[in-house]
């Protein structure tokens, strides 16, 4: 999505008859469905204005394309301005130019980091403007086929209007990243090494036809951290951290740094589905293997930690690869500190007891920070779905607090799943009854979301989607697994369609979604917690229906084979307010995280037709 979209001869005559801002704004209330927020607002008004002083030289091209909050596709990110043109051979470019109003700034040190005045908040810590801009130049080479194939080059660079020149925004220490984005600031000197970058870049218009190729550009199939997991172990950058991603990247750096044994260090990390947790806690661990730290990537989940484990065969023996992920019920024993770092990936998934028989150790939080001098906890309170998950937030804090660590807490925001569309995201909470939001509808063009009519359909859109084997079927546990002793047998059938399949075969294990045969099967929450898809079907069962219109949660529809609510008829005689409120829960979270695993569509099939029927009242003017 571009918001704004015309000419450099253009722009200057809306700049002249009209309030720039103005005309943004409405664009991007019709763009989006959504008021610009006024921080935004403001920004335009003041660095648009500069943009029309910068573009005001006859000597440049008229028809040069000019792109206003250009999106980054797969990704919640707009670049805040993009001119586009040709090389008089003929060569695509297109310049991206990242503006602030910053007037001061102060050397952080941590790496691409420094410490501005933001959306009027107070100073805070982000990612350098040159970095920013490169970065948002990475992502897109990274994304679209008009960037990576039809030749189109991206040169970024990063604009301060406002600012002088004082030895802390361009600090040797951020000169790797002003190569790679050089950095203009304030004055009429400056202006002119910004028109002149320009030019030298752009020297020929396009009318735009570069932004068109790229705003319309096929979407590549993104990387998954899967695999990308051993060039990152060989020192390749698979995928560069963004804006907050980066700042807490490099602050668990520091913070794992400042460890000691007197000095105990507990990060947590909250951030929803698709933020990179895991993109950061794998990055996390690469660096700190190389810095000499003995660490470790600790899951709860098997399944992450087993497609890691498959993708890294052949590029590391099998006893470093044993040594660099583990289960978190293996540290009921180990001695304090033993650990340099351990970096615990879904930690919401922790348990209190371990073993088979869940009789061993007292408390999976406590006994991972007790086991190294820094823990690292990436969670989602919204992704609990088990009566055994412990790992809330609170309760992390909590036992660190207990335990004498100092305490630092860090949020993970920018989306990069479901095609990077936060207004799904909030829709869907909303939808779900997670929590209650503002959204009612999303941009249906930025993610493909559909409510089918039956599993037949469901499973077709799910096939045509998987050729690079990454899409597939999941449900809810509302199914007995009665294949698990007779692989004859079929366990999710809908007579009335002639539709039958099995859960994921026992065989594959925890590596069900990568096994190239597993989309003739339906996986379930535990074998797609922590991972992701292209694209994502998903059967709602029994155990969520309507009541008086509204979408309500029911236990009993779930199997009796289902783990992750055993015990809750007991729980529902001792306590049964909190037992009610545990199982809505995680009924509503279970269903949130399977329909956040794609990154380019999700597609739904209800065993209740009145569910289907709420969920398409609910998708308003975006059903398709």
């Amino acid at each position: 999505m571009i918001v704004y979209q015309s000419t450099r001869k253009q722009f200057l005559e809306d700049n002249e008859k009209h309030a720039i801002e103005s005309l943004i704004a409405t664009e991007y209330l019709r763009k989006t469905g959504r008021y610009a927020p006024d921080n935004q607002f403001r920004a335009w008004q003041q660095s648009l204005m500069h943009m029309a002083e910068v573009l005001a030289d006859d000597s440049m091209p008229a028809a040069m394309g000019v792109g206003i909050e250009v999106g980054i596709p797969q990704t919640a990110k707009r670049m805040d301005f993009v001119l586009s043109g040709a090389t008089n051979d003929g060569g695509a470019r297109v310049v991206i130019i990242e503006l602030k109003q910053w007037s001061s700034s102060r050397v952080s040190d941590r790496d691409g980091l420094i410490y501005a005045n933001r959306g009027g908040h107070a100073e805070i810590e982000g990612a350098h403007p040159s970095y920013q801009a490169w970065s948002y130049a990475a992502l897109l080479e990274g994304f679209n086929e008009a960037v990576h194939a039809d030749g189109v080059k991206l040169e970024p660079c990063a604009y301060l209007h406002n600012y002088h020149r004082d030895g802390q925004i361009d600090a040797p220490c951020y000169a790797p990243y002003i190569e790679r984005a050089p950095l203009f600031l304030r004055g009429h000197a400056e202006r002119n090494r910004l028109r002149e970058f320009i030019k030298r870049h752009v020297p020929l218009g396009d009318n735009a036809e570069a932004l068109y190729r790229i705003e319309h550009g096929r979407i590549r199939p993104s990387k998954m951290l899967a695999g990308s997991l051993a060039g990152m172990l060989r020192g390749n950058t698979e995928f560069v951290l963004v804006d907050d991603q980066k700042v807490v990247y490099e602050t668990c750096l520091a913070k794992a740094g400042l460890a000691t044994a007197d000095r105990k260090q507990v990060v947590i990390v909250s951030g929803g589905p698709g933020t990179g947790k895991s993109v950061v806690a794998i990055n996390l661990i690469v660096a700190l293997t190389k810095q000499g730290l003995l660490s470790k990537y600790v899951s709860k989940n098997a399944a992450p930690r087993a497609v890691y484990a498959q993708k890294l065969r052949g590029h590391r023996r099998n006893v470093e690869i044993s040594g660099m992920f583990g289960g978190s019920g293996n540290f009921f024993d180990t001695a304090t500190n033993t650990f340099d770092v351990l970096v615990v990936d879904e930690a919401h998934r922790l348990n209190e007891k371990s073993g088979l028989y869940g009789n061993l150790g007292e408390n999976q939080i406590k006994e991972l920070i007790s086991a190294a001098k820094c823990t690292i906890l990436f969670a989602d309170d919204d992704q609990l779905v088990t009566l055994s998950d412990i790992g809330h937030t609170r309760e992390i804090e909590s036992w660190a607090r207990t335990l004498g660590a100092e305490v630092t807490h860090l949020a993970l925001a920018s989306q990069f799943r479901c095609a990077g569309s936060d207004g799904y995201l909030a829709w869907l909470d909303d939808a779900l009854g997670v929590r209650q939001t503002a959204n009612t509808d999303f941009d249906a063009d930025s993610f493909d979301f559909r409510i089918v009519d039956s599993p037949d359909e469901l499973d077709r859109l799910i096939r045509e989607r998987n050729q690079q084997n990454k899409s597939r079927l999941v449900a809810g546990y509302c199914w007995n697994w009665a294949s698990k002793r007779n692989p004859d047998a079929f366990d999710i059938e809908f007579p009335e369609f002639g539709f039958r399949r099995q859960w994921n075969l026992g065989s594959d294990g925890s590596l069900w979604i990568t096994a190239p045969g597993s989309v003739d099967q339906i996986g379930c929450i535990h074998t797609c917690q922590g991972l992701e898809l292209d694209y994502v079907g998903v059967i709602i069962g029994a155990d969520m229906r309507i009541e008086d219109g509204r979408l309500v949660t029911n236990p009993t529809g779930r199997s009796k084979m289902d783990r992750s609510i055993r015990g809750w008829k007991k729980l529902m005689k001792a306590e049964p307010a909190r037992a009610r409120d545990r199982l809505d829960r995680i009924i509503r979270n279970t269903y949130r995280t399977l329909m956040t695993r794609g990154m380019k569509g999700c597609f739904v099939y209800c065993s209740d037709p009145a569910v289907a029927e709420y969920f398409r009242k609910r998708m308003g003017g975006t059903a398709r």
